[in-house]
């Protein structure tokens, strides 16, 4: 009975929880890296076999408060630290009841990078007798805003030395510290406008209006600039040449967010595919060795997809000129295990070259 009772209120917590909608859910990879403080409250049914100081009477049931401080490894996990001090029920009388506490290390995951979580770790419940007890559970968490929510969860507590049993549900505020990185808008500068060159002269015949050397009865290109090498017809001289683009950025561990300080090298990428309007650029995106395969192949991706929207948001390029892969972990610039190899790996390639005629000076 006392057991079914406990249930329903472990049940009861989630079903208020999963009832509430978030209504300005943050993006998980936005919280990666944030730590976090927050109260609660909790209720504790007891097991039945906890004996007051007295030896006759029963603890029944505690209820308490406390504080926490939490930090987000991942778009998928947290680590969580949390002290909750217990005002203990009993049943029967005596002079005094003394208080007790709990303070717990768990490990909350979350499946769907969303509010649901399942947690794990390990807690000291000091109830009469101190021990330690291994504690699983489930939460969901309301968010009220991109830093704070609120939260509702309950967890089973087996403590070993005893083979006591508690329950517990637990509702709590958290506020999340740190900065998110914003997206930088820069406008593009307006070109300069372009003096018209001057026209030399007009001489006496033979004219030369164009000023190449060659006179206009001969001059199959009359506007020939002055300072370009010309054949018999007065037609510019060109060499074959080579113009080539090569785009590098890296990124923040577990991040896809463009940072400001690579905003200049990404605008000179859209000025060569304006330039040269027939172009366009595959971008490769990238990680380290940190972390699973999968989740490194689908960061890459996002690696990758940030760098397009950057291009077509800020600077105008067509989309169909751009495609984006992300090769994960596969095509490592430094293979070594250690940070300034990890930092080297994190990023996006792009390079094209294209196929120029050259004017020949005078």
């Amino acid at each position: 009975m006392r057991q079914q009772k406990l249930s329903a209120l472990l049940i009861s917590s989630l079903v208020c929880a999963f009832g509430v909608f978030a209504e300005e859910q943050p993006k998980a990879e936005d919280l990666v890296g944030k730590s976090y403080l927050g109260v609660h409250g909790m209720r504790m049914n007891t097991d039945d076999d906890r004996l007051a100081p007295n030896d006759v009477d029963f603890i029944e049931h505690a209820n308490g408060v406390g504080a926490e401080a939490g930090y987000r490894l991942s778009e998928f996990s947290e680590l969580r630290l949390s002290y909750t001090h217990l005002n203990l029920t009993r049943t029967g009388w005596a002079p005094s009841t003394p208080s007790g506490k709990n303070i717990a290390a768990n490990y909350l995951y979350f499946p769907t990078k969303q509010n649901f979580y399942v947690m794990g770790g390990a807690s000291v419940i000091d109830v009469i007798d101190s021990d330690v007890s291994a504690n699983v559970g489930a939460g969901y968490r309301h968010y009220l805003s991109e830093r704070s929510a609120v939260y509702f969860e309950g967890n089973g507590h087996y403590q070993f030395d005893n083979k006591y049993t508690d329950l517990s549900a637990q509702i709590g505020f958290i506020y999340f510290f740190g900065d998110t990185a914003k997206k930088v808008v820069r406008s593009i500068p307006a070109k300069a406008p372009v003096a018209p060159a001057k026209v030399a002269p007009v001489v006496a015949q033979p004219i030369d209006s164009d000023n190449d050397g060659v006179v206009d009865s001969k001059d199959q290109c009359k506007t020939t600039p002055a300072a370009n090498k010309v054949d018999s017809n007065g037609c510019t001289v060109f060499s074959e040449g080579n113009d080539e683009l090569r785009l590098q950025v890296n990124f923040d561990n577990s991040k896809a967010v463009v940072k400001a300080e690579y905003l200049d090298n990404i605008k000179l990428a859209a000025d060569f595919l304006t330039k040269y309007p027939h172009t366009s650029l595959a971008i490769k995106g990238h990680t380290s060795i940190q972390g699973s395969a999968a989740f490194n192949k689908k960061l890459s991706q996002q690696r990758a997809d940030a760098i397009v929207a950057v291009l077509t948001d800020e600077f105008g390029i067509d989309s169909s000129r751009l495609t984006a892969q992300g090769m994960g972990e596969e095509e490592l610039l430094n293979t070594a295990n250690n940070a300034a190899a990890h930092a080297e790996n994190r990023r996006i390639e792009a390079k094209v070259s294209v196929k120029t005629k050259v004017a020949v000076k005078r």
